[in-house]
């Protein structure tokens, strides 16, 4: 006889869409402290005595954590259950929040922000993975994953906007205190309505080899692109990162390949569909991070503006990406095939990158950043929302919380890469120009405006390279990518020991 589906699993969440609030609240909180320290950094160095020198770790502990950790944060929350992961994970992200507030040093600080980077590696996947076994209808996933992916894609401009206004307005330390009441709120929250689907946990043997390797080699990655930016790309240090990464990420994978319960399965990786979002995704997340830095140095030394200007003045890729996400993404994805959104997502944003590299000391926001803000919004909006249902579509439920832990890796190592690869460029594109214009600037005014001249020339330099990168992510989007629009049905997982049906959307060849 055939076996009757479990209605348990195949009736809707009734509180789906309470824990889908309590879900976004936790990723605009991971999301936005990627970037809230970025404007209060001068203040907290100033007050904490930190050097020039060691000034970057407060950034670079937070990243190498996170970053370090996605893959292993994603088994453990197969392992122990999503729900459990997610709520342990914010506990444990704002008790480190309050401890980089509290911070009277160095060190303090510094531990604190590698505490935040390792509970936002339990946290991240964790949440991702719940939005995917939680919706499972067509039409309700794409509006979930559209309020997700706008959130995932605005929440950095967010956090210039929200750090610019605690800074001059409050204390520095309130950039860290701000994510304690999220955090309650969130695992509260959770706790009482989020439900996790029965018989979607992975109880297999932990991979320790897979867990260690993994680690250092994406510690490796990270921390070579971050070198890079302070100690440049020929430096002994950076080359034996970027050599020392290769080499444990590939044990990785040949470790993958024969142990019995894998870290990383291979298949999540292997299909070309999951392969094209990771890929792609990563790629303009390059972009996008190099950008907002470079615009938030425009606006506050090229055209002096406040803090709190500043971050207001991203409000508009802001709301390009909720309308490119909850109204477009959202209304065509269950329409068309992802790559129709994807690919035109990712040009649209290079458009919006391309009228950026006409920046000018004197250029009109309005005549130029800010059009130029709603199209990368709308653009990134768009192909974010599809690229985060389809990152996690089709995995065995048991694998779901590794393969949005590969989103998120794809993610934090871009914005790592995109950091340090711009800036370097940008930085070289200053002092090439500086050299050949500095006979002209006799005067005290004559070199500060050759100053102010050298950084646009650098930042346009970059931003051409954006829009290259933002291109080839279309490309690699519409090749690779290759699944039709979504529909209804009920499908059997794929992996091992998976004997319980779910019912998801499948995706059309």
């Amino acid at each position: 006889m055939p076996k009757v589906p479990d209605n348990t699993l195949t009736q809707p969440d009734p509180g789906r869409w309470k824990a889908l609030v309590f879900i976004a609240l936790a990723q605009l909180m991971v999301v936005l402290d990627a970037t809230i320290v970025n404007i209060a950094l001068p203040s907290a160095q100033q007050d904490l005595g930190i050097s020039d020198g060691n000034r970057q770790w407060v950034i670079t502990a937070y990243a190498l954590a996170f970053g370090g950790l996605l893959l292993f944060g994603g088994r453990i929350a197969d392992l122990w259950g999503r729900k459990r992961t997610f709520v342990v994970g914010l506990i444990g992200f704002a008790l480190a929040s309050a401890l980089g507030g509290a911070a009277t040093g160095e060190a303090m600080m510094l531990g604190a922000r590698a505490l935040q980077g390792a509970f936002g590696a339990l946290l991240a996947p964790a949440a991702l993975s719940l939005l995917a076994v939680t919706f499972t209808d067509a039409k309700e996933r794409a509006k979930a994953f559209g309020i997700y992916g706008a959130i995932a894609g605005g929440g950095g401009a967010v956090g210039l906007i929200l750090g610019g206004f605690l800074t001059e307005y409050l204390n520095w330390r309130w950039t860290f205190f701000v994510n304690i009441p999220f955090a309650v709120v969130a695992a509260v929250g959770a706790y009482l309505v989020v439900r996790e689907p029965a018989g979607s946990r992975n109880r297999s043997t932990l991979d320790i080899p897979g867990v260690i390797l993994s680690t250092l080699g994406l510690v490796a990655l990270v921390y070579g692109f971050t070198r890079a930016e302070s100690e440049g790309w020929s430096d002994a240090g950076t080359i034996g990162m970027f050599v020392s990464s290769a080499v444990l990420l590939a044990a990785f994978v040949l470790t993958e390949a024969k142990v019995k319960s894998p870290l990383l399965p291979l298949r999540v990786l292997t299909d070309r569909n999951r392969g094209g979002v990771y890929l792609s995704l990563g790629l303009a997340v390059i972009s996008m991070f190099g950008l907002f830095l470079f615009l938030t140095y425009y606006l506050q030394v090229v055209k002096g503006y406040s803090p709190v200007m500043t971050g207001f003045a991203f409000l508009p890729m802001i709301a390009g990406m909720i309308i490119g996400s909850t109204q477009i993404g959202t209304r065509l994805m269950t329409r068309v095939p992802p790559r129709l959104l994807m690919a035109p997502g990712f040009l649209t944003a290079g458009v919006g990158m391309l009228l950026l590299t006409q920046l000018e000391i004197g250029t009109s926001y309005a005549g130029l950043i800010l059009p130029a803000q709603l199209l990368l919004g709308l653009g990134m909006g768009t192909a974010f929302m599809p690229a985060m249902s389809l990152a996690t579509h089709g995995v065995d439920p048991r694998d779901a919380g590794v393969a949005s832990a590969m989103v998120n890796t794809s993610q934090q190592v871009g914005g790592a890469i995109g950091t340090a690869l711009l800036n370097t460029i940008a930085a070289s594109a200053t002092t090439a120009y500086l050299t050949d214009h500095a006979a002209g600037a006799t005067t005290p005014a004559a070199q500060r405006l050759l100053q102010l001249q050298g950084m646009v020339e650098g930042y346009t330099a970059a931003i051409w390279w954006a829009v290259g990168i933002l291109v080839a992510s279309a490309v690699i989007a519409f090749t690779l990518i290759n699944t039709g629009k979504p529909e209804m049905g009920v499908v059997a997982g794929s992996g091992e020991g998976a004997e319980d049906e779910l019912k998801v959307p499948v995706i059309a060849h």
